[in-house]
C-alpha cells in the first residue's frame, strides 16, 4: 500500500511508481470515485470519443481502400475473436 501525505491546502503528491501504474503522465487527468464508506477509487481518465473524433483518424495512413465487403468481413471476424490474415 503506498501512503500519500495531505498538504495544509488539501493537496496530495502522487509518486511517480504510482502515476505509472495508473498510466498516467503529467498533465493529464485522473478520475475519483467516491463511495460511501469514506473510500474512493482512482483511475486513469480516459476520454471518451465521439464518432466524429474518429472519422479521419486514419485518413491519409493508407492508399488502400476497402470495399464494403472487406469492411463487413473484419468486421465480423473482429466481433468474433479472430485476427484475420493481412492482405497486400
Amino acid at each position: 500500500m503506498t501512503t500519500l501525505s495531505i498538504t495544509a491546502r488539501g493537496q496530495v503528491t502522487f509518486r511517480k511508481k504510482v502515476l505509472q501504474h495508473l498510466g498516467i503522465k503529467p498533465g493529464e487527468k485522473i478520475e475519483l470515485d467516491l463511495l460511501p464508506d469514506g473510500r474512493g477509487v482512482i483511475r486513469a481518465a480516459r476520454p471518451g470519443g465521439t464518432i466524429d473524433d474518429f472519422i479521419g483518424l486514419l485518413a491519409g495512413k493508407t492508399n488502400k481502400v476497402a470495399t464494403i465487403e472487406e469492411l463487413n468481413e473484419a468486421a465480423a471476424e473482429g466481433w468474433a475473436g479472430k485476427r484475420g490474415s493481412a492482405k497486400k
